[in-house]
């Protein structure tokens, strides 16, 4: 491969830059690599293990365990080096978690005139519990409306869409990031 490309000089030797970068890259193919059920063999594993046993994202346990690691690293060789690499790990974490989807929870709410049906699309479409709030009323037109609510994972808001399409197109959904949820969340077997 060196005699192909030749020598390669690198674009700069600032440490923060190449960090920076190099956490992004990183992030984006760990976080594609996760997205699409693929382990890098790496922390990413204890990651998924202890995601669903403590509820964390798989970015937050990776950048504890790496903090860890860097933490003795500083005390073996420098500061300044371990420090940014504890830059670099942030971001890493951040940019996986923003492509891992399957983790993130939203709370959805529905108004809807069309109850029985919309609560049928979704539970056909994409098995999640629904609790339902009857004698709700609109204060526009003062129409007795029932209220949904349901949680889902970021990578199922396209199928929510389609099922809020074709069981009541007119209706209101309002969603909104879950910090925590407790109790039972289904979540499917990965292939």
């Amino acid at each position: 491969m060196i005699r192909v490309l030749g020598v390669l000089t690198p674009l700069t030797k600032d440490p923060i830059v190449c960090g920076i970068f190099g956490a992004v890259v990183n992030g984006l193919g760990t976080g594609f690599a996760l997205r699409n059920n693929i382990s890098t063999g790496g922390i990413d594993i204890l990651g998924i293990v202890l995601r669903k046993r403590t509820g964390r994202t798989v970015g937050t346990i990776n950048i504890m365990f790496n903090i860890l690691i860097i933490f003795f690293a500083g005390f073996v060789n420098d500061w300044p080096h371990a420090l940014y690499s504890a830059l670099a790990i942030f971001i890493n974490g951040r940019v996986m978690d923003s492509l891992y989807t399957r983790q993130q929870r939203l709370q959805v709410m529905i108004v809807t005139a069309r109850p029985r049906q919309v609560v049928n699309e979704i539970q056909n479409s994409m098995r999640r519990g629904i609790t339902i709030v009857h004698d709700a009323e609109g204060a526009f037109h003062h129409e007795e409306k029932t209220i949904l609510f349901t949680i889902i994972s970021r990578a199922e808001m396209y199928d929510l869409e389609q099922a809020m399409r074709h069981s009541d197109p007119y209706a209101f959904v309002s969603i909104t990031d879950s910090v925590k949820i407790l109790g039972h969340f289904y979540e499917p077997k990965t292939d």
